[in-house]
């Protein structure tokens, strides 16, 4: 009865909308789940079949792009440092990080950025302050946010292709999955220098 009650809930006709919007937050507030959002519902996809997995990244894909060009934009109209906040010195290194990345290579930069939250934010709100030509800065971010969606949506449904027990198993193995992969990552980037 709780497993039918879950799979109902999380495959009804809002569960894309409400991923949407977990992703659309996510490119301001970092702390909102719009990765495990994606994770979840692609593992539901393998073993629920709804909502389809195109969908998605489909979903996952626009609302990502639309968040981080909304972000484009604050930065383009209002700068990075109009705000108190703005101009302390932590987010100051970190835009002055992202302002050295997009010169290096807009890119490579806005691509791997994807994958990491702090610095997606302020590359998208640099992008926007250095006015990169909105039409390449656009492409770039879409052809970017839809290997994230696609990346995401794999590790779910991956898992739950793996893993017998239905949703139940594989939403939050799946979730859990994920969360390693962006601790590793962010150790990674870090090892790098990124």
């Amino acid at each position: 009865m709780t497993t039918d009650l879950l799979a109902e809930s999380l495959t009804g006709p809002w569960s894309l909308a409400l991923m949407g919007l977990l992703v659309l937050g996510d490119a301001f507030f970092v702390v909102v789940p719009g990765e495990i959002a994606v994770t979840a519902l692609g593992a539901l996809a393998v073993t629920t079949g709804a909502p389809p997995l195109w969908a998605v990244v489909v979903c996952a894909a626009a609302a990502a792009t639309v968040g981080d060009a909304c972000c484009y934009l604050v930065g383009r109209t209002v700068g990075v440092d109009r705000w108190r906040w703005m101009r302390a010195p932590r987010v100051q290194q970190a835009l002055g990080w992202a302002r050295h990345r997009l010169d290096t290579g807009t890119a490579t930069v806005l691509f791997t950025a994807r994958f990491v939250p702090f610095a997606r934010l302020a590359i998208n709100l640099v992008a926007g302050a250095s006015r990169i030509h909105p039409p390449r800065y656009l492409a770039l971010v879409a052809l970017a946010a839809t290997g994230w969606a696609l990346y995401q949506a794999a590790v779910g449904a991956t898992i739950a292709a793996i893993l017998p027990g239905g949703p139940v198993i594989a939403v939050p193995v799946s979730i859990v999955v994920a969360l390693g992969l962006g601790v590793l990552l962010d150790r990674l980037s870090r090892r790098t220098g990124g």
